[in-house]
């Protein structure tokens, strides 16, 4: 790191627990984040302030006049603009040094393997069952770790799935894939602003905590929030020894 960097990160390096070594972890890492709205903007803002030095962001979408409420990565002045590039050109002048690789298609699952491949953590910040399910398969296969954060109405849920430790459930072990396409979006459902900031801080907290080695992960636990009462609850979750994903 140069004097720069130090002076940027010098308060995460006063923490004995992250210190230089720490910081360095983060400098050197590249955590690729799936979404750029409402969970995946903390995730990024916190990610690239933190000093990861690189994040693959991936958004198909253009940012729309209704995501402001929320996704706080954009402005006004996004509307329009693809929100993986938006997000890009945010992370820029907040931390420059970080490198954003910006993926504007909607990509298919060898995509997807292809850009976890070459990431040190995976941060699911996507809003469908399908791409959720598929970068479960794909961070199993490749052994990487994976945050998943979800949020609707004032309810959000987060857990981490370590599939370097052969005992760790999976996503499909807590959701198993019926074939069903109902899914809750915010467009027709709603959600309070706040909430997914909550969740996707706590995303980027545990992706840096996996990237530097240090304090427990929620590997095992899913925490649940229902911010309309300010209550969060942890829940232990345990592989499925029938899961037809993990367990075969």
């Amino acid at each position: 790191m140069n004097d720069n960097q130090l002076l940027r990160y010098s308060r995460h390096i006063l923490l004995p627990q992250i210190g230089y070594e720490g910081q360095e972890k983060l400098t050197k890492s590249h955590a690729l984040i799936v979404g750029a709205g409402g969970l995946g903007s903390p995730a990024a803002l916190y990610c690239a302030a933190s000093g990861v030095g690189k994040l693959t962001i991936c958004d198909f979408d253009n940012v729309d006049l209704t995501n402001l409420q929320r996704q706080i990565i954009h402005t006004t002045q996004s509307v329009g603009i693809n929100k993986a590039v938006s997000a890009q050109q945010t992370i820029y002048e907040i931390n420059p040094d970080v490198v954003v690789q910006t993926i504007q298609q909607k990509s298919t699952e060898s995509e997807f393997k292809t850009l976890a491949e070459n990431a040190d953590v995976v941060i699911d910040c996507s809003d469908n069952f399908a791409t959720r399910y598929a970068l479960n398969r794909i961070c199993l296969q490749l052994k990487k770790p994976l945050i998943s954060g979800a949020a609707i109405g004032f309810e959000g849920q987060i857990t981490v799935f370590d599939f370097r430790h052969k005992n760790s459930p999976c996503y499909h072990c807590l959701f198993p894939d019926t074939g069903s396409d109902q899914e809750m979006r915010c467009a027709e459902n709603g959600v309070f602003a706040p909430l997914v900031g909550m969740i996707g801080t706590t995303q980027a907290a545990e992706a840096l905590k996996l990237i530097m080695n240090i304090g427990d992960s929620l590997q095992g636990r899913l925490l649940l929030l229902d911010a309309l009462s300010m209550e969060w609850r942890s829940i232990k979750l345990s592989k499925d020894p029938v899961c037809v994903v993990c367990s075969v």
